[in-house]
This record gives structure tokens, C-alpha cells and sequence, in this order.
């Protein structure tokens, strides 16, 4: 484990299992998933999106994002509505619902991230987030 435990990458995987495995527990009594949170945080910062632009933006297969949202429709959370640029297209926005619950489950996660995070002081999440960002909007897409 000594050798594994030298991979940054690894340690980094091994992290984002223990944060979903707990954030997925924290969803399971509603039953949706970490997929499912991500595309309501997203439409939470807007006014809704095409089906398109959530599978380009949370890099999510197209054919994923329809089950995504048929999922988050059947539990109100979301619901697809005409697109006001192109009627043969629709968008997906966030419902009232949707937005309770969000605010419910944020919550949890808030609980999740300071559980993985307890090791370290403020300063150093602080540190680890600034990097972690950087990573994320400097890096790859």
C-alpha cells in the first residue's frame, strides 16, 4: 500500500469513492444519486439548460442526462418546458420542489465534507480547496 498510497491520483480516486459512497448514502432515502445532485446543483445556477449544454457542461454521456432528468422529473425535483429560442427544443429547469430539496441535501453534504475534511484545520481546507480548484478550471476538460 506504500507505493499507492505515494500517487496523488490515487489518493485522489480513493477520496472522491469515500465522498460519493457518503454523499450517496446521505441521497439514498430519496433515491436519486450523486449524478442526480450534480444536475440539480447545475440548473440551480441558472435559469434552465438544454439537454445538451448538462451533458457538455457535467461531462455526462447524452444518453445519461435522459435518464438524469426523467429520473428528476418523476420525483418533481425538474421538469423539461419549451424552449423560448427553438420550439423543437426543450429545456430543463429546476422546480420549487427541486429547489427544497436542494436545500435539504446540501445540508447533508456540508456534513459529508466536513466528516472527509475533520483531519484538517480551517486553513488547510481552505489550501486544499483553492488547489483543488485550480486543478479543476485550469486543467483538462
Amino acid at each position: 500500500m506504500r507505493e499507492l498510497h505515494a500517487d496523488t491520483g490515487y489518493l485522489l480516486y480513493r477520496l472522491g469513492l469515500r465522498s460519493g459512497q457518503l454523499f450517496n448514502s446521505c441521497l439514498q432515502e430519496s433515491g436519486l444519486r450523486l449524478r442526480h445532485y450534480a444536475v440539480l446543483r447545475f440548473l440551480a445556477t441558472c435559469e434552465g439548460a438544454l439537454q445538451r449544454e448538462l451533458s457538455a457542461r457535467l461531462g455526462y454521456d447524452p444518453s445519461a442526462i435522459v435518464g438524469l432528468v426523467d429520473d428528476l422529473e418523476k420525483a418533481g425535483f425538474a421538469e423539461r418546458r419549451p424552449s423560448p429560442d427553438d420550439r423543437r427544443s426543450r429545456i430543463v429547469v429546476l422546480t420549487d420542489p427541486g429547489r427544497a430539496f436542494l436545500r435539504d441535501i446540501d445540508e447533508a453534504g456540508l456534513r459529508v465534507t466536513n466528516e472527509l475534511l475533520d483531519p484538517l484545520d480551517p486553513a488547510e481546507r481552505e489550501t486544499l480547496h483553492a488547489l483543488l480548484l485550480r486543478i479543476v478550471q485550469d486543467g483538462p476538460t
